[in-house]
């Protein structure tokens, strides 16, 4: 094979792999004082007395804390005024101190204590008669809090929480850069690797190997190998199928850097594309090229699932999310969480702003054939959309 399709070995692309050099910055005190700050008077805006953060992608955000949830309460309540409170299982301490970004008032409940009655007794303190929830919290915790403070309003922080976390700073556009740059060039390895016979398992297995050799410790945030056939089905199928010449190959995989995602889809032909692949490849690209021609400050996010909808509806696809045709939205919102407000679907108005982060991936599926689906993130800017990776530039040479 040539272009960039096959011709080396996973021995030898792993050997030859550095770690990244262009190290980006972790937040530092000044972001994460930024952040509360924001949180604050967002909260204040709704007219509420404090904001609840669970375990996971928010509190990460705000405090550092990179712990998703269990059946255990972890929770930071921010007063509007005043210092962070945490509420945390006592036994895990030392590991919270080390992970803690902020200075908070640390309040540490035992395996036989009430640790819903523990945030409750905080409210008291704080003056808390309205509680802004992030609406990620599990309604088991929201509904032992509400029963813990009975009096307490409850309403749900959507608009802190995206208000926050959907407008990236520098600091974070540029450590998704760094994500979505490795991952990139991990795809093009991939592709170096392939040959008849080798099973989606095997690749998935050197993607995560390649990740973790140019830094992402992680490993692969998430991986999906298909050829062929299983290529049709948006997440996949089940099973581990072998390539073979003429097969349509998507890879969509992605990585961490300090919890920021990358994602990116390739799809490319084994072999030498036959008209309807190469049709369908080159619909897909002018798609993704309408979705990003068409962002403007304070355009709605759905106005960009219509630009890319409207290129295929023209070729005879659809209309809608019929198929064959693109039976997903055009793109997502990413950050510390893969998928996240905002996104470029219909009914979506939120308006577009300097700073928000896309994937463009409008799929393309043909009914238990073969899908394309080519996936690339751009940042809104004051002046339109910006690339984070360059998409592929045609289906004889995917990787330029």
């Amino acid at each position: 094979m040539t272009n960039g399709i096959g011709g080396s070995t996973i021995e030898h692309e792993l050997a030859d792999i550095r770690p990244w050099a262009d190290v980006a910055a972790a937040p530092g005190p000044d972001d994460y004082a930024a952040r509360l700050d924001r949180a604050r008077q967002l909260t204040r805006d709704m007219k509420a007395d404090a904001l609840l953060v669970g375990a996971g992608a928010s509190l990460r955000y705000f405090a550092g804390v990179p712990w998703s949830e269990t059946e255990r309460l972890v929770a930071m309540l921010l007063p509007v005024k005043g210092q962070p409170i945490l509420v945390a299982p006592h036994f895990e301490r030392g590991t919270l101190e080390a992970d803690l970004a902020i200075d908070v008032d640390l309040r540490l409940w035992e395996e036989d204590e009430s640790p819903a009655d523990m945030l409750a007794a905080a409210m008291r303190e704080c003056g808390v008669s309205t509680l802004a929830i992030d609406p990620a919290i599990s309604f088991l915790f929201v509904d032992r809090v509400g029963k813990a403070a009975p009096s307490s309003t409850v309403l749900a922080a959507n608009s802190v929480i995206d208000g926050c976390r959907m407008i990236k700073s520098p600091v974070e556009l540029a450590l998704m850069q760094q994500a979505k740059s490795m991952t990139l060039e991990v795809q093009r390895r991939a592709a170096r690797i392939l040959h008849p016979g080798i099973r989606a398992s095997e690749v998935a297995r050197f993607l995560d190997a390649a990740h973790r050799a140019i830094g992402a410790p992680g490993g692969n945030g998430f991986v999906i190998v298909q050829f062929g056939r299983a290529s049709a089905y948006p997440h996949g199928l089940p099973g581990d199928p072998e390539l073979a010449e003429g097969d349509i190959v998507q890879i969509d995989t992605g990585c961490r850097v300090h919890g920021y995602h990358s994602d990116i889809t390739r799809s490319y032909v084994f072999g030498t594309p036959n008209d309807e692949q190469r049709s369908i490849w080159e619909l897909e690209r002018a798609a993704q090229y309408a979705a990003f021609e068409a962002v403007e400050l304070g355009v709605p996010c759905e106005a960009i699932d219509a630009a890319a909808r409207g290129v295929l509806e023209k070729a005879g696809l659809g209309p809608d999310y019929k198929l064959p045709g693109l039976p997903h939205r055009t793109g997502h919102g990413i950050g510390l969480s893969i998928h996240e407000p905002a996104y470029l679907v219909r009914g979506d108005t939120t308006s577009l702003a300097p700073g928000m982060c896309f994937s463009n991936e409008p799929m393309i599926v043909v009914p238990d054939r073969f899908g394309v689906r080519l996936e690339d993130h751009f940042h809104v800017t004051e002046t339109g959309a910006q690339w984070f990776t360059e998409p592929s530039p045609s289906i004889d040479r995917p990787f330029g």
